[in-house]
């Protein structure tokens, strides 16, 4: 009965918008600081390679090989945050897009990382937990799943916890004196300063956050999909998480979120159409940026549904009410 109702292929989709929503996250921090980073393709291409780079040739454990990734990723973030603090808007952007292809370039013509090749048969995530529960005893079709929808299964439920956990760690992150501080910077730089807040300091944590987040979906991504190419890393893929958090919002987290996930189904159902997808996300910065430029979700929507959900709440406890009395 299980089996019937899972569909691998849309399973698949379900796990790519999960990454994308973890890449849509990771530049809401930085943007969080008014700080606009183009680099994050480059940094989910460096959790990419070094992950697969681990898990092919030094026979590391998947889930080492992932956290190296991110953390990797997370120092070229400090590392390239330190020398670009004086830089703010469309000259941070130009030089972390540049940084971001000089990282391809440099897959594309290292031999380690076997060029514009790629690489194959990285292990893949799903495959190696159904290996290690069917060590156990497990056998998928004691559940009504064949082997594959059980791969699939297993990646999308951790993928969403891993998603649930990001969401909730910003969030909370947000309510605090970290979250105070990003949203004091991004007001007034310099009355910030001015206030006792270290601007640096709190600009290259949220540049590392995101850099960090970002190399973690480019592990992921590596052993979701087994293969993987400088082509994956390029400005189409900063473009294109840039895009998830101008389409939806970077003024709170849902932005982003809805952003990934209405962006990343839409090509599944405009499929006759998926050829000119960059050219469609073009078209939709331009419209964004003109029309509404903080997102299709901002602070005031939210303080509006939830204005109206008070309202629609107090309604119907006075219907009740009126009820009992009647």
């Amino acid at each position: 009965m299980l089996g019937e109702l899972i569909n691998p292929y849309y399973l698949q989709v379900a796990s790519f918008i999960l990454i994308n929503i973890i890449l849509g996250i990771s530049i809401y921090i930085t943007l969080s600081t008014g700080q606009l980073s183009l680099a994050n393709a480059g940094f989910m291409g460096i959790g990419a390679y070094t992950t697969s780079l681990l898990t092919l040739n030094l026979d590391v454990p998947i889930l080492i090989g992932i956290i190296a990734g991110a953390l990797l990723a997370s120092l070229f973030g400090i590392l390239i945050g330190i020398p670009t603090l004086r830089l703010q808007g469309v000259y941070l952007a130009i030089v972390t897009l540049g940084l971001g292809e000089v990282l391809r370039v440099i897959f594309i013509n290292s031999e380690v990382t076997k060029g514009a090749v790629g690489l194959s048969q990285i292990p893949h995530l799903g495959r190696e937990i159904l290996q290690s529960l069917m060590n156990l005893g497990f056998n998928p079709a004691s559940i009504g799943l064949r082997n594959n929808q059980f791969v699939f299964l297993s990646i999308f439920l951790l993928l969403l916890i891993i998603v649930i956990i990001v969401i909730w760690f910003i969030h909370r992150q947000n309510h605090s004196r970290v979250g105070r501080a990003f949203a004091a910077i991004k007001l007034d730089e310099k009355a910030a300063e001015s206030m006792g807040i270290n601007v640096a300091y709190y600009k290259i944590l949220a540049f590392a956050q995101g850099a960090l987040l970002a190399g973690f979906a480019g592990a992921l991504y590596a052993h979701v999909v087994g293969y993987i190419s400088p082509a994956d890393f390029s400005y189409h893929r900063a473009v294109e998480i840039l895009i998830f958090a101008v389409f939806g919002g970077s003024e709170v987290i849902w932005g982003p979120i809805f952003g990934a996930v209405f962006l990343t189904s839409m090509p599944e159902f405009l499929r006759f159409i998926s050829e000119y997808r960059y050219m469609i996300y073009g078209l939709i910065l331009i419209v964004m940026m003109a029309t509404r430029p903080q997102g299709l979700i901002d602070l005031k929507l939210l303080a509006w549904l939830k204005q109206r959900g008070k309202i629609i709440k107090g309604r119907v406890k006075d219907g009740s009410t009126n009820h009992k009395d009647m």
